[in-house]
């Protein structure tokens, strides 16, 4: 992969390309001028970022040991160390979340499950994209067993896991999934 990039419409239209892997950089449109303005550059994952995760929580019933654990110790800290409570922001859209990982930092998590086996979001045409631009401003992105820019897929539609965002927060998933080798 050379490049990725996700489109996004909402109260303004941007475009966040990630272009060698090395500088995530966004653009949104000045309708004034009829072109893209560079308005984010050199986007950046802050290494924890807001307290913020983003999972389909409907399929918490189906989650793996590793991914209830990581979102019961977010939803329930241990006060006594210090820790903080996490909000859920899920909008059910990929490039809504990750758009909202890459600015605020947090995690975006899609996992396997018991009903979904492989994953849910195809590798070649939204996890790697996705994955490429989070790595390209400093974050991390894995299945639970690996990096997702290091799948090779054999089909088209092949699906993995994906756990995404803040680098702190992924590999706090990654230390789960190795505990409990799921």
């Amino acid at each position: 992969m050379v490049a990725a990039g996700y489109c996004l419409y909402g109260s303004s239209t941007q475009i966040v390309l990630c272009i060698g892997g090395q500088s995530v950089n966004g653009y949104t449109l000045d309708n004034s001028l009829g072109e893209f303005v560079l308005t984010h550059e050199n986007m950046r994952v802050k290494p924890r970022g807001q307290l913020i995760y983003s999972i389909n929580e409907g399929n918490s019933m189906y989650w793996d040991k590793a991914i209830t654990t990581y979102v019961h110790k977010k939803k329930n800290p241990d006060k006594e160390k210090g820790e903080k409570n996490y909000s859920l922001r899920y909008v059910g859209s990929m490039v809504a979340d990750v758009h909202r990982t890459l600015i605020y930092g947090g995690i975006f998590m899609y996992p396997k499950d018991s009903k979904n086996k492989s994953g849910k979001l195809r590798v070649l045409y939204e996890s790697a994209p996705m994955a490429y631009i989070v790595e390209g401003a400093g974050g991390l992105a894995i299945t639970g067993s690996g990096r997702i820019l290091d799948l090779t897929p054999t089909k088209i539609h092949e699906r993995c896991p994906v756990i995404l965002g803040s680098s702190e927060e992924v590999l706090e998933v990654q230390k789960l999934y190795e505990e409990f080798k799921c």
